[in-house]
């Protein structure tokens, strides 16, 4: 399993959002750059980026922040919000981003993720994000009719790397996440299925850790670090120990 600390920005600095409304927005940072380069140092293996103001916009909008991350964190980054189009996909690629999110669009244009999946194999992550079982699109504003699993089946023979499952009704919450969804989700699909919204502190990561949660393979945690209720180098130690041979 692998652990993706969050940097989401707006406004060129690091904010934590309550269940993505862009109005309850805290003030974690304004040097992304800084911040990406603490979790490489802490041990993360990868950081997880989302442009919130792209989302809503639907094109990039904080691209010089992203460009500070790719710069300092040396670690790969995978990145979100607002890739709607082959061209934005072949950028962010190009400026060394290692894994695009593409989320409304692939409720949107399916058949354009596909294409990108297969253009750029191993690089192209779905987001999956739901609230009430209904995916959401449009930086979370709006709800679509399609579920969570049926957009994730959509691109079982497509090539894409992962699923990032958001249960929407946590994210922000540090309620836990929503371990039986993203199980279910998980088991259903054979794509790797990352789980995000809600983790809280590090028991959260030990019921991860646990063998009924085996399918899902990683998890993505932001406000729980920022408020120090989860210390990075402590959770990255207990999965580490769960991947050592007994």
């Amino acid at each position: 399993m692998i652990l993706y600390p969050a940097i989401d920005l707006k406004g060129g600095s690091v904010v934590r959002l309550r269940q993505g409304d862009m109005d309850q927005a805290t003030v974690y940072g304004r040097d992304p750059g800084a911040q990406a380069a603490t979790f490489a140092a802490e041990g993360f293996e990868w950081i997880h980026v989302v442009d919130l103001d792209g989302a809503f916009a639907g094109a990039s909008v904080n691209a010089a922040a992203v460009d500070s991350i790719l710069d300092q964190a040396h670690v790969p980054v995978q990145l979100g919000g607002g890739i709607r189009d082959m061209k934005a996909v072949d950028a962010w690629l190009k400026r060394g981003v290692a894994r695009v999110i593409i989320g409304t669009a692939a409720v949107r244009d399916p058949e354009f993720v596909k294409a990108a999946a297969k253009a750029h194999p191993g690089k192209v992550a779905v987001g999956v994000d739901a609230r009430d079982g209904r995916v959401a699109v449009q930086g979370w504003a709006e709800l679509s009719d399609t579920t969570a699993l049926d957009l994730a089946r959509r691109f079982e023979d497509a090539g894409v790397a992962a699923i990032i499952y958001t249960d929407i009704a946590r994210d922000g919450l540090l309620g836990g996440l929503n371990l039986e969804s993203t199980r279910e989700l998980a088991q259903a699909v054979a794509i790797p299925v990352i789980a995000s919204g809600g983790l809280a502190d590090i028991e959260d990561v030990r019921r991860l850790l646990a063998p009924e949660n085996a399918a899902i393979a990683g998890a993505i945690t932001g406000r729980a670090l920022y408020d120090g209720r989860l210390n990075g180098r402590e959770a990255l130690a207990l999965v580490q120990g769960a991947k050592a041979p007994l």
